[in-house]
């Protein structure tokens, strides 16, 4: 089950309850949006700079030398950045073993090409030599896995073979073929180099203070219909957490993603008791980072709402959101605090 299955399903007993113990009409769902789901620019960003400099790096250098082999190049050069770009940290690793794995497989190639297959005439000859590589280079793969060095020696061994009807053994074009793979991979892997994807560190303040804007534009904007919208912000950034990061992070992010629904609801309630001016002027100084006010001011709502007899069950409710919104701002203080967004 999804983490925002197990979100939903956790809630549905009290959602119930205060269906069935009050008296208004049940929420309606939002209407289906377009949302872009980027969660953080800086990555894609990243990624766009690395193509951009790889390929641009290889045109120039077709253009200048007016080099034949330039495409084969700028098309060596785009795969590993197409490839490797969502691995964050071990992009650069991953480039240059598969630059290597490319290496080892030129070697093997010129051998076969220059020094076995001449002397074989028949389709069982040519099979077998190149059998005596591409066995072991895809046992390699099964033992290992998928990692980029054993997949390029398997994969891209044929590559520079003049496989052919009629086969013609030319060096030069060999050769310039080899040097191709090369100058694109060796490209892709200096633009990882030069534009290194952020520290996880890094990533994940990142992302906490986008989640802390996000929850304090709850604070002050419109009063969705669901929480829909809002779970899915909150989830996204959670799945883009770097593997990397710790479990504050991800205990921060959660602790994000309660304190919006409790003040949607608390926002919803006020609104059904008329106390959404009152509500939005308690929840204004959290918008500006200042928790301590917020809670005090939620505090005097509160008992308002113990004294109201004439809408317990809605004022229960309320109540229960003030509650936890002001646990929240006691226990989180340092992470949705002033400042802290910054």
């Amino acid at each position: 089950m999804s983490p925002r299955a197990r979100w939903r399903v956790s809630r549905a007993p009290s959602t119930g309850l205060a269906l069935l113990t009050s008296h208004c009409d049940p929420e309606r769902p939002a209407r289906a949006r377009f949302e872009l789901g980027v969660v953080d620019w800086l990555p894609p960003l990243l990624n766009a700079g690395r193509a951009f400099l790889a390929i641009g790096a290889v045109a120039g250098f077709w253009i200048l030398t007016a080099w034949p082999n330039g495409a084969s190049a700028l098309t060596w050069a785009a795969i590993p950045v197409l490839l490797f770009s969502a691995r964050g940290s071990g992009a650069y690793p991953a480039a240059t073993g598969f630059m290597t794995g490319n290496a080892v497989a030129l070697v093997f190639a010129a051998i076969v090409a220059f020094g076995v297959l001449p002397a074989l005439s028949t389709f069982a000859g040519f099979s077998l030599a190149l059998g005596l590589y591409l066995v072991p280079a895809g046992a390699l793969i099964v033992r290992s896995g998928t990692t980029p060095m054993y997949t390029a020696m398997a994969f891209n061994f044929l590559a520079p073979l003049p496989t052919s009807n009629q086969m013609s053994y030319d060096p030069q074009s060999f050769y310039n073929a080899a040097l191709s793979i090369l100058l694109g991979n060796a490209a892709a892997a200096l633009a990882f180099s030069l534009l290194p994807p952020p520290s996880p560190e890094r990533e994940a303040r990142r992302l906490l203070r986008r989640a802390l804007r996000d929850l304090r534009g709850l604070a002050a904007g419109p009063i969705p219909e669901t929480n829909d919208r809002w779970e899915r912000r909150i989830f996204r950034k959670i799945s883009a957490m770097p593997d990397a990061s710790g479990a504050l992070d991800r205990t921060r992010l959660l602790a994000a993603l309660s304190t919006g629904i409790e003040i949607l609801e608390l926002r919803r309630s006020a609104f059904r008791l008329g106390l959404r001016s009152d509500v939005d002027a308690a929840l204004e100084p959290f918008a500006e980072g200042r928790c301590t006010l917020a809670a005090a001011r939620l505090a005097r709502i509160d008992e308002r709402l113990a004294a109201d007899s004439a809408h317990a069950a809605l004022s229960l409710r309320a109540r229960a959101s003030i509650v936890q919104i002001q646990e929240a701002f006691a226990r989180y203080a340092a992470c949705f605090g002033e400042g802290a967004g910054g």
